[in-house]
């Protein structure tokens, strides 16, 4: 009896201390500001619009750069890294079928390729308003395709 009361007590304090670890990351990555939610297709192909895929993450403007964050992960660092120079917008759409099951409500897709890589980006509106201002905020001489 005392045995199981030690057991089931080490168990809820490593999940209580997995949990509290788990919000301790989310709030280092927002410290920063600059973020919003952002879930993620990578490599998707053409004219795909079933809901497998998406990852729900937190993605932050860094400079010239967007880091992409896994929501439900415990590295510190960004799982996907975006460059403002190599980000071509190549459509914007509501969520189709699954997708509307698979996104936060309100979410806006935008298709975009990067460094050759095909990949969708879901987001709410004034997320999505934010990033295309950050698009087209480039640096003199840069290019920007946004469509």
């Amino acid at each position: 009896m005392v045995l199981a009361l030690l057991v089931s007590g080490v168990v809820l304090v490593l999940v209580l201390l997995g949990l509290f670890v788990f919000g301790l990351r989310r709030r280092l990555i927002q410290r920063s500001g600059g973020t919003f939610d952002c879930s993620l297709r990578w490599q998707v192909p053409e004219n795909e619009t079933g809901g497998k895929g998406w990852i729900y993450g937190v993605s932050r403007y860094n400079g010239d750069r967007i880091e992409w964050f896994r929501v439900f992960s415990y590295a510190p660092r960004p799982r996907r890294v975006l460059e403002r120079s190599a980000i071509e917008v190549l459509e914007r759409r509501t969520p189709q079928g699954e997708e509307e099951l698979a996104l936060l409500s309100d979410s806006i897709v935008l298709a975009c390729r990067h460094r050759g890589t095909r990949l969708e980006l879901a987001m709410s509106e004034d997320a999505l308003t934010g990033f295309l201002a950050w698009l087209e905020a480039a640096p003199p001489g840069q290019r920007v395709n946004v469509a």
